[in-house]
């Protein structure tokens, strides 16, 4: 059967994880960052049938997803503007090419002290690799005006690099803590059945880019075929700066997690679960904390 929507499908399936690498740096948060993708996948799905013809695919989406981040940031009251007070015409070095790879690999948490303008020009070119003119288009600046976000972006970002980052861990308090202990007590011992006997009567499940079910007879599903698979080891933790499940592999639990999953409760009752076991692009560059 042909695809409705002109292959687009596919080319989202493809972005997506490049479109997260984006707006998670945008929001500070990999967490965030796949509620942004989602928003801007979904806008991106509504819009198509009437846009016409695209020139340039990956660049119409990239600006969606700008747009949707410049939206998320609003309504979080980060930024007061979409765009920075830069002198344009104060362009002092040359932008180069080649990545600045100390550049790329700054912490979420640092490229959120850059002003909107500048965080989105640097991982645009420094993390992505688009070029002026694509970054141009993707956040409808000019030319000049992304030279000028790049240079103090930039320079911001190596300043901050040799700052120390010593924000004390967030405190996971009672009951809280004994309560996502206890669930991954549970879930490494098999004991399914117990672990269906914490979830709330509405308890909704969202397998990040696979599917959405409610109720504890659907959501209890989601439960067996976990007993199916041995990939998966749990540990408690925090994914930029948040409870969470971290996910290990057995066969080697000193390698980094692989993908997480997060917990909501109502009471004692488990009422959300967010895994993200089929969108293991969401844990690049998150912040990741084991708790003993």
């Amino acid at each position: 059967m042909d695809d409705p929507n002109g292959g687009l499908e596919q080319l989202l399936a493809e972005l997506r994880p490049k479109l997260h690498r984006y707006c998670a740096r945008m929001t500070g948060s990999v967490i965030d960052g796949e509620d942004v993708v989602q928003e801007a996948l979904a806008k991106a799905i509504e819009a198509f049938p009437d846009a016409g013809a695209i020139d340039h695919v990956e660049g119409w989406l990239f600006r969606i997803a700008h747009n949707a981040a410049l939206d998320f940031l609003r309504r979080r009251v980060r930024e007061n503007a979409t765009r920075s007070d830069e002198d344009l015409e104060m362009v002092v070095d040359p932008v180069s090419g080649a990545r600045d790879h100390q550049i790329a690999a700054a912490s979420l948490r640092t490229f959120m002290r850059l002003p909107v303008a500048q965080r989105s020009a640097v991982v645009l070119m420094d993390v992505l690799g688009y070029s002026l003119d694509e970054i141009a288009g993707i956040v409808n600046l000019s030319v000049a005006a992304i030279k000028a976000a790049l240079h103090r972006g930039r320079a911001r970002l190596r300043e901050l690099a040799q700052e120390p980052e010593d924000l004390p861990l967030p405190v996971l308090a009672e009951p809280e803590r004994s309560l996502l202990a206890t669930y991954v007590d549970r879930f490494n011992a098999r004991d399914f059945d117990a672990v269906r006997d914490m979830l709330a009567e509405e308890v909704r499940l969202e397998l990040v880019n696979k599917l959405r079910v409610r109720g504890r007879s659907d959501v209890g599903n989601y439960f067996t075929r976990y007993a199916q698979v041995e990939d998966w080891f749990f540990v408690l933790g925090l994914v930029d700066r948040q409870p969470a499940v971290l996910v290990r592999d057995p066969t080697n639990l000193g390698a980094q997690p692989s993908y997480f999953v997060l917990l909501e409760w109502a009471g004692d009752r488990l009422l959300n679960i967010r895994d993200f076991r089929f969108a293991r692009y969401a844990i690049e560059g998150a912040e990741l904390v084991v708790l003993d």
